[in-house]
């Protein structure tokens, strides 16, 4: 049996979300492949999952793009996505 996990969106990816749906279709659309991936399996899959260190440690990546990525926490079964845009720059609550 297949595990599936839960997304959950903090405001600013719910932001970044919205600033893609605006301005780079072709973006959002990568996004979506990377989420379904992600709630498949957070760990591995497309967008070279890797795990952050540092000040980001318990941190996800996926890449979007070569200046973008998708940053999220894995909780048990809930996968709590808290940026789709820039890099790692961002305050992440």
């Amino acid at each position: 049996m297949e595990l599936i996990f839960e997304l959950e969106f903090k405001e600013t990816a719910i932001e970044d979300l919205k600033f893609w749906a605006k301005n780079d279709l072709r973006i959002l659309k990568k996004i979506e492949s990377l989420l379904s991936s992600i709630k498949k399996n957070p760990y591995v899959g497309i967008g070279k999952p890797e795990a952050l260190k540092y000040d980001l440690a318990g941190y996800w990546s996926r890449r979007i793009n070569k200046e973008h990525r998708i940053i999220y926490a894995v909780n048990g079964k809930i996968i709590t996505i808290h940026s789709m845009r820039f890099h790692y720059d961002r305050k992440l609550n």
